[in-house]
């Protein structure tokens, strides 16, 4: 007897079958009560670790911003994903407890557009950048 080809056992997952999504660049800012900027930049650092697909950092006593790369299916997606992420790696990374005040999420080809065009902010040769605005 032969065995039916048509029937999938759905526990078993084919990584190389399982589609990933689009990269999409995120702009995270966050702001909160003030702390020692060496203190934020560690924390960024730390954060860098943990977040593979860091690109840069900007900070103040202040407040943060984080640019990254992100998979997602769609740009919503990719949202939900930079609303969470301040707040998930906040124990871990030791981030201070501040709030999210912006998001932006472009798509790739826009980032690399906008670098070709404006060439204002780092492109991404510049991964690992940490600055202070």
């Amino acid at each position: 007897m032969v065995a039916d080809s048509s029937v999938v056992d759905s526990s078993v997952v084919d990584a190389s079958v399982v589609e990933s999504g689009p990269m999409w660049h995120v702009t995270l800012t966050v702001t909160g009560t003030p702390i020692a900027e060496t203190e934020i930049r560690a924390a960024l650092e730390r954060l860098s670790h943990e977040h593979p697909f860091l690109l840069a950092g900007r900070f103040a006593v202040d407040r943060a911003e984080v640019r990254y790369w992100e998979e997602a299916l769609d740009m919503s997606q990719a949202l939900t994903m930079a609303e969470r992420l301040w707040a998930e790696h906040a124990q871990s990374a030791q981030l201070p407890p501040w709030a999210a005040v912006g998001v932006e999420v472009i798509s790739k080809d826009t980032f690399h557009r906008r670098g070709r065009l404006h060439n204002e902010q780092p492109g991404p040769l510049a991964a690992g950048r940490l600055l202070p605005f």
